[in-house]
């Protein structure tokens, strides 16, 4: 009973919710996922149970565990056989594991330690964090993943305004950042390119690269305010929505669900995120804030991502919906981040505040 005592049921709750849907969605559309899906769940669930009760603080003594586990395994998806252009994933028959999903709860507690560390002031308080951080995005930016790329520079970014960096130096690196992405664009692939074109128009192209983000349109529209019901989604039954069951899983549930639906899930993340944000409050230790903040980051810039995405707003880069979208690799990574998230919110309920040597 004192285990359960311990749960973070606030935590909890719309992450319920969110794996309710996503189980719905997923039997409606593609059934023979179905099982995988529930499957990849209980793990993930198992998985946030056992880490949010391991102490937070044991976490900076795994650091070079987690970087040299993290660097191995992007290194050996480039042993596999590429998948539609792609060598994103370690296959080991019934599953795909994709490290760059999966490591991102670790690289969250290598960010936060290095960022709880003073290595100077100003701009060289990130030349280290930075230092370990471009080997990462490389490699996953070699495989390619540039969704993914963007989810690993969020949180270093955000971890760079924790750091209490001057706000024109801030501006000042925004800046010169936003002048390399001529050069960055020479380094990305030509499907890579055409997304981001297509975005600007997608009509130009409706056949072609403008097709995903018109039939996600679409397929949202469709569905109106209370949705067309389970298993009669005409745009991911007939195969007109790609990728429906993980790419575009919010638009497949804004067609058989509509708003109201679309609106809960937007309900069920601002509860998830807020309860994270809340606990991050809390916060005296400069790890354990960082390392809070870290996975809300994580959280979020998939979340505002995919749906915008969805919606049209944002080019499609092919990032996941935590917790709705299939894949066993998403789910899993997204319950241990939690599961740190509960334990972190846990230990600060103690009358005495947490201090790490």
């Amino acid at each position: 009973m004192s285990f359960f005592k311990r749960i973070d049921y606030l935590l909890l709750a719309p992450v319920v919710g969110l794996i309710g849907i996503s189980l719905s969605i997923i039997f409606s559309t593609t059934p023979a996922l179905f099982a995988q899906q529930l499957i990849f769940a209980i793990i993930g669930f198992i998985l946030f149970l056992a880490f949010s009760s391991i102490d937070f603080r044991i976490w900076p003594k795994f650091f070079w565990f987690f970087y040299s586990l993290t660097l191995v395994l992007l290194l050996v998806t480039f042993l596999g056989q590429e998948v539609r252009g792609s060598s994103r994933w370690i296959d080991f028959g019934w599953f795909r594991l994709q490290p760059s999903e999966l490591i991102k709860p670790f690289f969250v507690v290598i960010m936060a330690e290095l960022f709880s560390k003073n290595y100077g002031r100003g701009w060289s308080k990130i030349i280290k964090p930075f230092l370990f951080l471009v080997p990462i995005v490389l490699l996953i930016f070699k495989q390619p993943d540039l969704g993914n790329v963007i989810v690993y520079l969020f949180i270093f970014a955000v971890c760079i305004l924790l750091s209490e960096i001057p706000f024109g130096s801030l501006m000042l690196g925004a800046g010169s950042l936003f002048l390399l992405f001529p050069i960055a664009w020479n380094f990305m692939k030509q499907y890579q390119k055409t997304r981001i074109s297509s975005f600007l128009d997608p009509k130009s192209d409706p056949a072609g690269a403008g097709y995903n983000a018109l039939q996600a349109i679409i397929a949202i529209g469709s569905g109106r305010l209370f949705g067309l019901g389970f298993g009669r989604g005409t745009q991911s039954h007939l195969l007109f929505l790609p990728e429906y069951h993980t790419d575009f899983v919010f638009a497949s549930i804004g067609e058989e669900l509509g708003f109201l639906g679309a609106f809960l899930i937007l309900c069920f993340y601002f509860v998830l995120l807020g309860r994270i944000l809340q606990i991050a409050s809390r916060l005296n230790n400069r790890f354990a804030r960082l390392l809070a903040i870290g996975i809300f980051a994580q959280i979020f810039i998939q979340v505002f991502i995919n749906i915008g995405m969805n919606l049209g707003m944002l080019p499609i880069t092919g990032i996941t919906l935590p917790l709705l979208s299939y894949g066993g690799s998403s789910i899993i990574s997204t319950f241990i981040g939690l599961g740190i998230v509960s334990n972190i919110g846990k230990s600060t309920r103690s009358e005495t505040p947490i201090e790490i040597k």
